[in-house]
């Protein structure tokens, strides 16, 4: 009588039970890692659209930016980040100040629109506890209506 090797219906029953239980406790933690990823590309997009709001502001106060006398030093919308403006400190005026090679999506938009429209807006006149757009672009923030892991609403970071 020949023996057969090879698994029986049992031992492959328990393997693949063993390998759910395994698979049901892995796929909580590859959502959380996928989640802490998105955030922190969140948090570096706000990062450099804030640096560059800012570097606009320093440029425009310092008069290498053209800005109207009743307008303030920030810029009037995101896109002028990325299409840069004119040097007004460069005698042929054919040089362009750029503040950011492209602009970052909000990596929590629901929408998979232009990366300017991804992003909240809030003008320099407008209140902190509710931030509205305006004339200039004062802040940016995330329109996700999700909640970090920290418990902090992405609308406020």
């Amino acid at each position: 009588m020949r023996r057969v090797s090879g698994f029986t219906l049992v031992e492959l029953v328990v393997t693949v039970a063993i390998l759910s239980v395994l698979a049901l406790g892995a796929l909580p933690l590859a959502e959380l890692t996928v989640k802490r990823g998105k955030e922190r590309e969140l948090r570096e997009a706000l990062r450099q659209i804030r640096s560059a709001i800012d570097d606009y502001k320093s440029a425009s106060i310092a008069g290498t930016v053209e800005r109207a006398a009743d307008a303030s030093a920030y810029p009037m919308s995101l896109n002028l980040l990325v299409d840069g403006v004119i040097d007004r400190k460069d005698p042929n005026k054919l040089r362009k100040i750029y503040f950011l090679r492209r602009l970052p999506p909000d990596p929590m938009a629901d929408d998979a629109g232009a990366p300017a429209d991804t992003w909240g807006l809030r003008s320099y006149a407008s209140p902190p506890d509710n931030p509205q757009p305006g004339k200039d672009v004062y802040d940016v923030y995330s329109k996700s209506g999700g909640v970090g892991i920290n418990g902090v609403p992405y609308r406020e970071w």
